[in-house]
């Protein structure tokens, strides 16, 4: 046996990769049909094209089995990459050919590194035309110096691949045409597990999920024993602290792309075992009168914060069905239990809820999630969490990698220097392309990814990694203009926004309903304008001396759920419907905002 987790970049190739591992260890039936990238099973991992959350599956080679845990590749979800490199004995590093180390890349060798595997490089996508393989190999040997790699781990052996054709050669110039050297390596460098079969049962719980049938499953090593269907466990906390003492109703082995129940699994296979109903990711389940837990690696802290709230707007409960702030509270629960990266607070007044993550996307994807589910929600501005030590107020910093054409580097620069960020490294990258290296503030690069797109004429691509914490840099100007907000409720009539247009860019169409208090566009001038986009044209009975002038709109401004989410301000909130996404203003009455500031204004003197 063999357990391996695949991990790089996002969009280096690893879902593809495991899709041509299946293929080619006979794991599928000839003729089977299988989607493409048959792990990323989640509609939303479909629809962006990235992995979100981390899975397992396993495949024969020759006498061996293989357990290979794909991760996800974007820094949001950088606690699953954390969690999974426990339950692992060696690791496969992709690095595509063409891009070379990412600041992900980065992020995942380090967090390799530090528990002692010696990964196996593959340099991927090396049939694309833009492809460096040797320089890029060049580079991965630097960053594992750079990272305090020993003699051991800097000794990595490298193999130029296809994932997309399924090929894996040692030497570019052999023909190219299975993943059998890919196989033979894993099987040579991968340690087996190293694990005591004699001593009592005990698991380290790494992922959790939830299932209608056999409720809590997780899913872990064994690090010890053997576990059997019926057999007396009990669950211990990080702190040794019993939470629990039941039977295991169901094991299941990970084969292919299946969970297949068995009997009887031992040390060093990784399995789900169900029957448990208190214990959650890093808990430890072990046999009855063991009091020790195992080790768990603690998580980094969460670095970007937003409050959930109820849905209040004049249009609360057209097209949701979960709104109270209860059924939020206990889904947001759920939520935390299976993902440890997350953190939730109840505010004060118990009516809102702070959901602490690592960035936009990952509690994007939790939003998006949650409406699909049918949940109406209240999402306010994005904000990082600061730390104070001896003193001092410390903020996290992000190291963020621009790879774009060399006319638009100077804008990126200007914008990012303008949001307090340093350059640190530009060199040419190929292709008439440059790679800026930034360290910014986290809260300066909330509401920069659109801009970006806009100055690089959408050629420019943007990573960002957390880097640490640095002392607070001083205050950082938000957006320059102000917004066009609804002073009557209705529909918007096309006659009143014809007149609008002139006044700045329209997010709402005609039909689209509209309250007191509503974002309807942005102001081509600083400051917030009230106007009314339900009035509609007077009529009389006297006929006019010309024609009526046909009413030409633009299409209006549509924006995403991330779009939202970065360009409002503090006294602003995004409502999430199932089948919609405003903006609003957090206080709807004009005068109650008036009245706020004032106060506002008196604090700030």
């Amino acid at each position: 046996m063999r357990n391996l987790a695949i991990i790089a970049h996002v969009d280096h190739g690893k879902t593809t990769l495991v899709d041509q591992l299946l293929r080619q260890s006979g794991s599928f039936r000839e003729g089977q049909q299988v989607a493409e990238r048959a792990l990323d099973s989640n509609d939303l991992e479909r629809e962006r094209g990235i992995t979100i959350l981390a899975k397992c599956t396993s495949v024969a080679w020759k006498d061996l089995r293989l357990n290979i845990v794909d991760t996800p590749g974007h820094a949001d979800f950088g606690g699953e990459v954390e969690r999974i490199l426990s339950m692992v004995d060696g690791a496969l590093l992709l690095v595509d050919a063409a891009e070379g180390p990412m600041p992900q890349t980065k992020f995942v060798l380090a967090k390799a590194l530090k528990r002692g595997l010696a990964p196996i490089v593959v340099i991927n996508k090396a049939d694309k035309p833009d492809a460096r393989p040797f320089e890029v190999q060049d580079e991965v040997f630097d960053l594992f110096a750079a990272l305090g790699a020993d003699e051991r781990q800097l000794d990595f052996p490298t193999l130029f691949a296809s994932a997309k054709q399924g090929w894996a050669v040692e030497d570019l110039e052999t023909p190219r045409e299975t993943l059998a050297p890919l196989f033979d390596l894993i099987v040579q460098q991968v340690p087996a597990p190293q694990v005591e079969p004699d001593a009592p049962f005990a698991m380290l719980a790494t992922t959790l999920e939830s299932d209608p049938f056999v409720g809590r499953i997780l899913t872990g090593r064994i690090h010890s024993g053997v576990a059997t269907v019926n057999m007396p466990v009990r669950a211990l906390s990080r702190n040794g602290d019993l939470l629990e003492e039941a039977r295991l109703t169901k094991l299941l082995a990970f084969r292919g792309l299946q969970r297949v129940p068995v009997e009887r699994a031992e040390a060093g296979d990784i399995v789900a075992i169900a029957g448990l109903a208190k214990p959650t990711v890093a808990d430890t389940l072990t046999a009855p009168g063991i009091e020790t837990p195992l080790p768990a690696e603690p998580i980094d802290p969460p670095t970007l914060a937003m409050t959930f709230s109820v849905n209040d707007s004049p249009l609360a409960g057209r097209e949701g069905d979960k709104l109270t702030s209860r059924m939020i509270r206990d889904r947001l629960l759920r939520e935390a239990e299976g993902n440890v990266a997350l953190r939730i607070q109840e505010t004060v007044d118990k009516d809102a809820f702070e959901v602490a993550g690592r960035g936009e996307l990952q509690l994007g994807v939790l939003i998006e999630t949650l409406r699909r589910e049918g949940f109406e929600l209240s999402i306010s501005r994005p904000r990082v969490l600061f730390k104070e030590e001896g003193g001092q107020r410390l903020e996290p910093l992000e190291e963020v990698t621009v790879d774009v054409d060399e006319e638009f580097s100077g804008a990126v620069v200007e914008k990012v220097s303008q949001r307090k960020g340093e350059l640190t490294e530009m060199r040419p990258s190929g292709g008439g392309k440059q790679r800026l290296v930034f360290l910014a503030p986290a809260r300066g690069l909330i509401g920069y990814h659109g801009e970006f797109l806009t100055d690089t004429r959408g050629t420019g691509v943007m990573n960002r990694v957390f880097h640490g914490y640095t002392p607070y840099k001083g205050p950082i100007t938000g957006r320059r203009s102000g917004v066009l907000i609804s002073n009557s409720d209705g529909n918007a009539v096309a006659y009143a926004l014809w007149n609008l247009e002139e006044r700045g860019v329209l997010f709402v169409e005609p039909g689209t309903p509209v309250y007191l208090g509503m974002v309807i566009g942005e102001n081509s001038r600083p400051g917030d304008l009230e106007v009314n986009p339900t009035k509609a044209k007077q009529l009389s009975n006297v006929r006019a001396s010309g024609k009526d002038d046909a009413i030409k709109l633009t299409p209006p401004r549509r924006m995403s759920l991330e779009q939202a989410l970065a360009y409002i301000e503090d006294d602003e909130l995004v409502e999430v419907t199932p089948q919609s996404i405003r903006l609003r203003k957090r206080l709807l009455d004009p005068n109650a905002r008036k009245r706020w500031e004032k106060k506002r204004a008196a604090e700030a003197v």
